[in-house]
C-alpha cells in the first residue's frame, strides 16, 4: 500500500510539474506575441474607404540602412493617385512629396535610406474622385520609421531566443516558488545565467551592429530597452544572491524573492520592445558629429 501511495504521489508531482511548464510556456508565447505587435517596428495598420469599398493597409516602420524603404498600399483602380509625403523626424525640414506608382495591384513609394537609428515621419495623400484622403488619418498621426544596420543572424537569433528562454525559466521559477519549490533554486540561477548572456552580452553586441553603440541606457543615456533589461537583471541577481545555492532555513522569504523577481520580469516584458529607444539626432549630425556619437535615447515616438 505504501509503495502504491508513493507511486501515486510521484505521478501527481510529475503532473503538477508538467502543468507548471505549460503555464510558463503559455505566458512566454503570449509575451512574445505582445512584444511583436506592440513594438514600434510593427507595421502601422488601418483601413481607408474609396468608392464605397474598404481597403486594409500596412505601413512599414522598420528598415535597413542598406536600402530605401518600400511603402505600399492597395491600388483601388478607381482613378486614384497617391503621394508619399515625408521628412526627417524631429527636424524643421520641409516635407518632401513623392508621387507613388502603380505596381502589381499596389500604389508604391520609396523612402530614402537613413543612417543607423535615423528616423523619418511620413504619410500618404490619396487623390480620389470625391476628394483627398490622408493615410493614416489625422487621428492616428504620421507614421515613424527607424533605420538600422543589418545584425548578423548568429548574433540576433541567439539574443532573441535567450531573452525569451530566460523569461520561460524565470516564470517557471516563480511558479515553482508558489506551488512546488523543489526546483526553484536551479531554475532561478538558470534564468539568471541565460539572461546575462542574452541580455548583457549578446544584447549590446546586437545594438552595436544595429546602431553603432553597445549601450545607451543608464548611466550613459535613457534607452528604455537597455534600462529595463538592466533592472530585470539586477532584480534577479538580488534574488539569486538572497536564495543562494542551498536552503538557508528562510524558505518563505526565499520563495517570496523569486516570485517578486518573476513578477518584475513579466512587467518588463509587457513594456513594448524598443519603446523610447535609440534614435539619431540630426542636429548633432549636421554639426559634424559622427552618427555613432549622435544618438539620443528615451524620447517618445
Amino acid at each position: 500500500m505504501k509503495s502504491e501511495a508513493r507511486a501515486g504521489g510521484t505521478g501527481s508531482s510529475r503532473l503538477r510539474e508538467a502543468l507548471l511548464w505549460v503555464v510558463a510556456v503559455v505566458l512566454m508565447v503570449s509575451a512574445a506575441g505582445y512584444q511583436r505587435h506592440t513594438g514600434p517596428s510593427y507595421p502601422a495598420t488601418g483601413q481607408f474607404l474609396v468608392g464605397g469599398y474598404s481597403y486594409e493597409y500596412e505601413l512599414v516602420r522598420n528598415e535597413l540602412t542598406t536600402r530605401d524603404a518600400r511603402v505600399a498600399i492597395p491600388d483601388t483602380e478607381e482613378s486614384v493617385t497617391g503621394t508619399l509625403v515625408y521628412k526627417r523626424f524631429r527636424t524643421d525640414d520641409d516635407f518632401v512629396e513623392a508621387p507613388m506608382v502603380a505596381e502589381d495591384g499596389e500604389l508604391v513609394g520609396w523612402l530614402p535610406a537613413q543612417p543607423p537609428a535615423g528616423k523619418l515621419e511620413y504619410f500618404i495623400i490619396l487623390d480620389t474622385p470625391t476628394g483627398r484622403i490622408p493615410i493614416p488619418d489625422e487621428f492616428h498621426g504620421n507614421v515613424v520609421i527607424r533605420f538600422k544596420d543589418p545584425v548578423p543572424l548568429f548574433v540576433l537569433l541567439p539574443h532573441i531566443a535567450m531573452m525569451f528562454i530566460a523569461m520561460l525559466i524565470g516564470v517557471r521559477a516563480g511558479l515553482a516558488a508558489i506551488f512546488s519549490p523543489g526546483p526553484m533554486r536551479r531554475l532561478a540561477w538558470a534564468s539568471l545565467v541565460v539572461m546575462t548572456i542574452g541580455g548583457l552580452v549578446l544584447g549590446p553586441i546586437a545594438q552595436k551592429y544595429a546602431f553603432g553603440a553597445y549601450w545607451t541606457g543608464f548611466p550613459f543615456d535613457y534607452d528604455l530597452t537597455d534600462n529595463k533589461v538592466l533592472l530585470m537583471w539586477l532584480v534577479w541577481v538580488g534574488a539569486c544572491v538572497f536564495i543562494g545555492l542551498k536552503s538557508k532555513g528562510r524558505e518563505g522569504m526565499a520563495r517570496l524573492a523569486v516570485v517578486a523577481a518573476a513578477l518584475v520580469m513579466v512587467i518588463v516584458y509587457v513594456i513594448p520592445h524598443s519603446a523610447r529607444g535609440t534614435e539619431l539626432d540630426y542636429e548633432l549630425l549636421e554639426q559634424g558629429v559622427p552618427p555613432s556619437e549622435a544618438l539620443k535615447s528615451g524620447r517618445e515616438g
